[in-house]
């Protein structure tokens, strides 16, 4: 059980984290990308404020920082200082003055609320394991390539969070009958007078659903500034488009959102695994919402030389996406035969879940190690991958490429 203290909280969550320019850092990693372009520079010790060095710097303004997939290898809960961090807009404040801060919930409700953190905090509190992922996580392997963030896969992470169920929120502001939506909005604003502010819509019934909810904590501390702090929006098994960071306010609203983040933004094809031909035109769209299961071998980088007709251990993590993991299984040929993984602690449905399996590479050569989850859904990652213009939704079968020697 995480303990969180509201003074300490409040005392060590003011202190500011400033937004750099580029660093010149020396240490790189090769994402291994197949359209190239996959060397990255990595972060250095305080490069971002309370990251700390070994981020794969992606892009600095707005901040794109992705996780090494060895962190994912350390342990199921992604540790707050090494949690990726992906924004839309660069104008993001510098500092949160946690006393003076305010949620403000309003709209189609019986009254308004202005609620401080130490209020906020007073609230019965809620906790859950969840997997927080880009949309875009995996984009830099889609081919043909498609324009944005050319991630590898460490746009994504796992945390314990500690807040307040949005439910609880609504309920004492009083939500009016004829409600239709809740939308959320946070501190960053857009760069340019006609840049569209980022803001996210539920439906007011998945917002009352006693899962959502207002997070204050992530492992047990306060936020860091580039995950959200003092105040994000946590959604479980949905994308982190969902999860607004410095989230300030709270609006009820009556009627259909029509923002362009809502309208526009983060849509994709109406389709199983969201998947269309290259060359396809006119296929209908809808709005991304939950995740599809994956899974990832965390202590066999590719391309590792192995011991061959040696016992060896392959550990890793899975998650089913919006519901829990039911198995995981394994392959050393290709995906030609499988075994079924060991899996460890289950730390609950959205959250990352740890499993092993041994084998032994029967002679010197090339190997491909294979990877597969089925989530409780009965849903199981595919062959092939997806591919849509936006670069969404990878859930492929990943291969780990080794050779035995």
């Amino acid at each position: 059980m995480y303990s969180l203290n509201r003074r300490r909280f409040l005392l060590t969550a003011s202190a500011a984290a400033t937004l750099p320019k580029l660093a010149r850092a020396q240490s790189s990693i090769d994402l291994g990308l197949p359209g190239g372009n996959g060397v990255h520079t990595l972060t250095k010790a305080g490069e971002f404020g309370q990251k700390s060095e070994g981020l794969i710097l992606q892009r600095t303004r707005a901040p794109l920082l992705e996780t090494p997939m060895s962190v994912f290898d350390e342990g199921v809960f992604t540790p707050n200082d090494k949690f990726y961090v992906r924004w839309h807009w660069a104008d993001i404040p510098d500092s949160v003055d946690a006393e003076a801060f305010r949620l403000t919930v309003r709209g189609h409700t019986g009254k308004t609320l202005s609620l401080s953190l130490r209020e906020l905090m007073a609230l019965p509190r809620f906790e859950i394991a969840a997997v927080n992922q880009c949309s875009g996580n995996s984009r830099g392997f889609f081919a043909p390539r498609v324009p944005g963030g050319e991630w590898g896969n460490g746009a994504m992470g796992n945390a314990r969070w500690t807040g307040v169920r949005l439910k609880d929120l609504l309920d004492h502001a009083g939500v009016k009958p004829g409600a239709r939506q809740v939308r959320f909005n946070g501190l960053d604003q857009p760069t340019s007078p006609d840049g569209p502010d980022f803001m996210k819509s539920l439906t007011i019934d998945h917002a009352r659903d006693g899962e959502v909810m207002v997070a204050y904590a992530m492992n047990g501390r306060p936020l860091p500034l580039l995950n959200g702090f003092p105040l994000r929006l946590v959604v479980p098994g949905w994308y982190a488009t969902y999860w607004v960071k410095m989230l300030n306010d709270i609006e009820v609203l009556d009627k259909e959102d029509e923002n362009f983040w809502m309208k526009t933004a983060y849509k994709i094809p109406d389709r199983s695994f969201a998947t269309m031909r290259p060359d396809e035109k006119d296929v209908p769209v809808v709005p991304i919402s939950r995740m599809l299961p994956r899974s990832f071998i965390t202590n066999i980088p590719a391309q590792s030389r192995i011991a061959a007709t040696a016992p060896v251990k392959a550990r890793g993590i899975a998650f089913g996406g919006d519901s829990g993991v039911k198995e995981v299984d394994f392959s050393t040929d290709d995906g030609k035969s499988w075994q079924t993984a060991k899996l460890g602690k289950d730390e609950g449905t959205y959250g990352f879940r740890r499993w092993e399996a041994d084998f032994t590479l029967p002679g010197p050569g090339a190997h491909t190690l294979k990877v597969r989850c089925t989530n409780t859904r009965g849903e199981t990652q595919p062959d092939q991958p997806n591919w849509n213009p936006s670069g969404y939704m990878r859930s492929v079968i990943e291969a780990t490429p080794v050779e035995a020697v």
